[in-house]
């Protein structure tokens, strides 16, 4: 009789991913946007490169009036027609993006890392760090945003003296703080969910350094939320400058914005209301374009808000 040595089986493999990994068909998924998302994502993009490009485009200086279209409509050699002192309103939308996404984008980006770092905090550590931080996030919540943006703009940014780029920071840093609670308890709530998961209790019980767990375990799997919640607060960003143009705290005029090209325009509806109403369909079709590629991404990566 023949005897030969067992051979142990092979001890199974265990991978330690920073996530569950999908399948190619639904990464695939994740990445076509439909036409509507292409749709809207080519709107801001068009926008951003004619902000990018003002400078060399074919286009008078928004700041140069031209006493033969002032409220005038459409002619041409002015698309879209002059404001109320004869300034060439095509050229002073595309100037004002330049305005208004740095508001949008840099209020949001303020209230992203802030409230990011906070809401990662407060969802990690939990216990004492969870019940400090989170109650200031509720005290923040409570004030009415408006409101809020509306007294550190007059605070920090009143006066003749105030230059055009002292508004602009006043007004990013003003909205950002406003932006914090709304993406810090997001971000906490989701790091709730994912500070739970296999492979981040792995990662723990192989040593691995808090730090280094929140930023190459939990984030990663963070930030589609956070990213659909910050599209959504890029549009209520430039609404709210538009409303704070309206009280005369916007963007500092001769710079134009998209607020306060509406604002200078509102006076004339009966005359020229070309003005108000070409900005205004701007300003409608970005907010869009925002809030559809928010929810987009939300029903993608399966952001819930109701975890808030």
């Amino acid at each position: 009789m023949t005897t030969g040595t067992a051979t142990p089986p092979s001890a199974p493999t265990v991978r330690l991913d920073s996530a569950p990994s999908g399948s190619a068909a639904t990464k695939s998924k994740r990445l076509n946007l439909g036409v509507a998302g292409w749709l809207a994502a080519g709107w801001l993009g068009l926008l951003l490169i004619l902000a990018v490009l003002a400078p060399v485009l074919p286009i008078p200086d928004p700041n140069t009036s031209f006493a033969e279209i002032a409220r005038k409509g459409p002619s041409a050699g002015h698309l879209l027609g002059g404001d109320t002192i004869g300034r060439d309103l095509l050229s002073r939308i595309i100037y004002g993006t330049r305005a208004s996404f740095a508001v949008g984008f840099g209020s949001i980006a303020f209230g992203f890392i802030v409230g990011g770092i906070i809401g990662l905090m407060a969802g990690f550590f939990r216990g004492k760090v969870d019940g400090i931080l989170t109650p200031l996030m509720n005290i923040l919540l409570a004030i009415p945003q408006f409101i809020l943006a509306l007294s550190l703009v007059n605070v920090f940014a009143s006066g003749g003296e105030v230059t055009s780029a002292r508004r602009l920071v006043v007004l990013i840093v003003g909205l950002g703080v406003v932006s914090v609670p709304l993406l810090g308890r997001i971000t906490r709530a989701n790091t709730l969910a994912w500070s739970e998961r296999e492979f981040v209790l792995a990662a723990r019980a192989m040593g691995a350094k808090n730090w280094r767990i929140m930023l190459r375990d939990v984030l990663p799997n963070v930030l589609p939320s956070m990213i659909a919640i910050g599209l959504l607060g890029v549009g209520i960003a430039i609404v709210a400058e538009g409303g704070l143009a309206l009280f005369g705290v916007g963007v500092q005029s001769p710079t134009p914005s998209w607020g306060n090209i509406i604002s200078e325009g509102q006076s004339q509806m009966r005359n020229a209301p070309h003005i108000v109403v070409a900005t205004s369909v701007v300003l409608f079709l970005t907010v869009m374009a925002l809030n559809f590629l928010g929810d987009l991404i939300s029903q993608r990566f399966g952001v819930k808000e109701s975890a808030l």
